[in-house]
């Protein structure tokens, strides 16, 4: 894909249909509760329609989508785990073995997990070769990628959004695996964003002192190394970020281009959904935020997009692994509108909420 072909799909991504948002609203109003009781169950259930035009709604299908890489920056002294455990984990994922992973069996949600640049020589028949190469380089002394690989991740994601939807997928999730990734997060989100370094980097899985204020002094010397331009996510992606963002940014455009309901994971997931947003703002209508991560840096990428996390657990293991609780939640959400009984179905005269009905209890909150 080129850049003007991406251009291209860009543009075509709608927003979430206000019609049926509309609708989905007054439907809320009509069901036996207090208006707004629900809380972010009813945020949800009017974004679904929004997204599938349909005021009844059910996500049987899911699919969580994970992106593996690995990254140059690991030989600096960011992280406290090797390298080999990127392939170890995608391995895993595929027997159910990792945390995301055993969540999703648990809760009936299928996982792809896709190679788009380990640094492995390997053979394994349920990991979807998409590699852009044996890893980013060292973006500590050189940028992480040319522009053209981070355009052709980006169409992986989409790529890979594309074909949930034509496999009948009602929602996805993001996940992904890839060692030092919290480095090229937080890179990528101070680049875009113009926080410092020490607001959006946290210790990832681990980190002493010492490494610590390296893995914060390794990402301030690659930003003014390499100097990428905020209003340029590709470029930012390509000079400091991981082939793994890069695919996930491509998921979420991807879920928008074919009106696709897509959670977002934790820290990583977060900032290739900001990235996605700088690229095409409409993107946003389609992202459903599941937790809110340890990381630092996570709730500054959630407010920048205008995201708030259904749930705050002190989760910071990544994998995707918040989304099989987010798909459960979104179920709930579905249940609760397609078989609640109205107020007229169940007897009970609603005058006495007039009132409260006037107020605009239901705008979805992102």
């Amino acid at each position: 894909m080129n850049e003007q072909e991406l251009k291209s799909l860009l543009q075509a991504i709608e927003p979430a249909d206000a019609e049926a948002i509309a609708k989905a609203k007054a439907r809320q109003l009509s069901l036996a509760k207090p208006p707004g009781s629900l809380g972010k169950l009813e945020d949800i259930a009017v974004q679904l329609a929004g997204i599938t035009g349909k005021q009844f709604n059910s996500l049987q299908n899911k699919r969580i989508i994970v992106m593996c890489a690995d990254n140059g920056v690991v030989c600096e002294g960011v992280s406290s785990t090797p390298m080999s455990v990127t392939l170890s984990q995608a391995m895993n994922m595929t027997r159910h073995l990792t945390g995301m992973s055993s969540l999703a069996k648990y809760t009936g949600a299928q996982v792809e997990v896709v190679d788009i640049g380990i640094n492995a020589d390997y053979s394994h028949p349920l990991i979807l070769d998409r590699s852009m190469g044996k890893g980013t380089k060292n973006l500590y002394k050189e940028p992480a990628m040319t522009r053209q690989q981070a355009i052709d991740a980006i169409a992986v994601g989409i790529e890979r959004a594309f074909a949930a939807k034509e496999d009948g997928i009602d929602v996805i999730g993001t996940g992904e695996m890839g060692i030092s990734n919290t480095t090229t997060s937080a890179a990528v989100l101070s680049a875009l964003t113009g926080l410092s370094v020490e607001d959006v980097t946290g210790r990832g899985a681990g980190l002493t002192d010492d490494a610590f204020e390296k893995k914060k002094h390794v990402i301030q010397t690659a930003l003014q190394l390499h100097q990428p331009d905020p209003k340029d996510p590709i470029d930012v992606l390509a000079k400091v970020g991981g082939f793994d963002l890069c695919g996930m940014c491509g998921t979420f455009l991807g879920a928008a281009m074919k009106k696709l309901p897509v959670v977002i994971d934790g820290y990583i997931s977060i900032v290739a959904a900001l990235c996605a947003c700088r690229l095409a703002p409409l993107a946003a209508d389609y992202m459903f935020p599941s937790h809110s991560s340890f990381e630092i840096g996570y709730l500054k990428a959630a407010q920048e997009i205008g995201l708030q996390p259904y749930l705050d657990m002190g989760m910071r293991l990544g994998e995707g692994s918040g989304c099989p609780l987010a798909f459960q939640i979104m179920d709930c959400a579905c249940a609760f509108t397609n078989t609640m009984a109205t107020f007229e179905e169940a007897a009970i005269n609603d005058d006495y909420l007039d009132q409260l009905k006037k107020g605009d209890s239901f705008t979805v909150k992102r």
